[in-house]
């Protein structure tokens, strides 16, 4: 069968995730890999987790936690949310959070649940791929947001007009982007707040990294922002808040979370009962209890570690990264953007580094949304030793040199 003739038309949009394919090269133990966004296994706090499954699953809640459950989510888990959201200004009831099989899985609700065929999303160059891959399965335009730009709202809705469709909502990463590792200062989330407000759309506030903070000053999230902006109110605001469990506690249990108004998180629990009715019961149970006893000590562990790495992989940028290369310093997160001199190819690069260097990255091409940035490449160090970190990033060097040179 020519199964090709009868995929729907959004199938062409899809594409294979280049990260996805690249974390097949840690399973090659002489490859040093700068390339995969993961947290550090070791750093898992396993023994917690396995002591929480224990005693879930041989005590009285064992029953309701193997049971179907609510499709909001499991909420003793969501009312732990609403304390943690206070923290960072976000007020909150448990009404207005909404559990889900991981972010991303939050990422593609929304986007079913906004974005119709040719209308456009905006979005950071360069941006998350995993936000784009979500979004293209429903059609969309897209068209550049830069929080600090003097661009008229007027001209991303006719842009959007003359696609076929209308401006639905601008998506971005706030704290220390993935890819660039960047943050976006409160001068530009309140522009971001005023360019929502004059098109009338909503804001994506993508916060998987919003606890790995190791330098520099907090900057409150564009959800908090937009509740001040409505007396206090976040059943009145416009910003859905997107968090995850999977950069702090541990991504196998595929948990984050929508914080956002009513109205909205009511519309995608009718996406989550037609896909799949509610994220597991068993895995939330265990999420909140471990969460509820470790969280704080958690983070500020991984803190302490991906601080130092990020530490190291800045200093050896500084010192094998010939001139003319220039990169980020984030102030958390997981990534270093590097941006390379003009007619560099950070596909043909990483073809090179693997095969006469054996060290990986993610070419930045796949994170811009119109297929520029060719010569740029993401590193991630939070899975990197320090001896990996000065022997990966001394090849890396040379072998730019070397590009540089012939």
């Amino acid at each position: 069968m020519e199964w090709e003739n009868i995929f729907a038309s959004r199938a062409s949009r899809m594409k294979a995730s280049e990260i996805r394919e690249l974390l097949k090269l840690l399973e090659q133990p002489d490859i040093i890999s700068f390339a995969g966004g993961i947290p550090d296994a070791t750093l898992f706090p396993a023994e917690e987790f396995s002591k929480a499954y224990a005693e879930v699953l041989t005590g009285p809640e064992a029953v309701p936690a193997l049971q179907y459950s609510v499709s909001e989510g499991y909420r003793p888990l969501r009312e732990w949310l609403v304390a943690e959201m206070g923290k960072l200004g976000i007020n909150c009831t448990p009404d207005n959070i909404f559990i889900v099989s991981g972010s991303q899985q939050g990422l593609d609700y929304i986007g079913k649940v906004l974005l119709s065929p040719k209308d456009t999303a905006l979005v950071t160059w360069p941006t998350y791929m995993g936000a784009l891959g979500a979004f293209n399965a429903y059609e969309p335009n897209y068209d550049k947001l830069d929080p600090m730009t003097n661009r008229e709202p007027a001209t991303y809705a006719e842009k959007a007009a003359q696609g076929g469709g209308r401006v639905k909502f601008a998506y971005c990463v706030p704290e220390f982007s993935n890819p660039s590792g960047e943050t976006i200062p409160r001068s530009g989330r309140e522009n971001i707040l005023n360019l929502a407000e004059a098109l009338d759309i909503a804001v994506i506030e993508d916060a998987a990294y919003q606890q790995l903070r190791y330098s520099g000053e907090t900057v409150k999230p564009i959800l908090a922002l937009d509740i001040e902006r409505n007396g206090g109110d976040i059943d009145k605001t416009r910003t859905l808040y997107c968090g995850s469990f999977s950069k702090t506690l541990a991504p196998g249990l595929r948990l984050g979370y929508i914080v956002a108004a009513q109205d909205v998180i009511r519309k995608l629990v009718l996406v989550k009962q037609a896909s799949d009715l509610h994220s597991s019961t068993v895995n939330q149970v265990v999420m909140g209890k471990v969460a509820h006893k470790i969280f704080d000590a958690q983070v500020e562990k991984i803190r302490k570690t991906y601080s130092h790495r990020r530490d190291r992989m800045l200093e050896a940028m500084s010192k094998y990264m010939p001139a003319g290369v220039e990169w980020t310093k984030p102030e958390g997160g997981m990534f270093v953007w590097v941006t390379l001199p003009k007619g560099f190819d950070g596909a043909s690069l990483l073809a090179k580094a693997i095969r006469d260097h054996r060290i990986a990255f993610v070419p930045g091409k796949a994170f811009h949304a119109d297929g520029t940035g060719e010569n740029t490449i993401r590193l991630s160090f939070s899975c990197a030793s320090d001896d990996a970190i000065e022997t990966g990033i001394s090849r890396l060097g040379t072998l730019i040199k070397g590009e540089m040179a012939s």
